[in-house]
């Protein structure tokens, strides 16, 4: 059995930043009385508009 080599002190960092942002779009989604525009979904997840007009990622504090 491999599960006995199995080391729980490792985590994948990117799956835990995943389920937090998907935790934060459905409390959102919850709160909301009607379906979020695209700009409240990309406020939820952290996404700016660039003055070129891509959409990018805000720079966290």
């Amino acid at each position: 059995m491999r599960q006995q080599n199995l080391d729980l002190r490792v985590h994948d960092r990117v799956a835990l930043d995943e389920i937090e942002l998907y935790a934060e779009m459905l409390s959102a989604v919850a709160s909301a009385e009607r379906p979020l525009t695209i700009a409240e979904i990309d406020m939820v997840l952290g996404v700016r508009q660039s003055e070129a007009g891509r959409r990018e990622l805000a720079p966290q504090d």
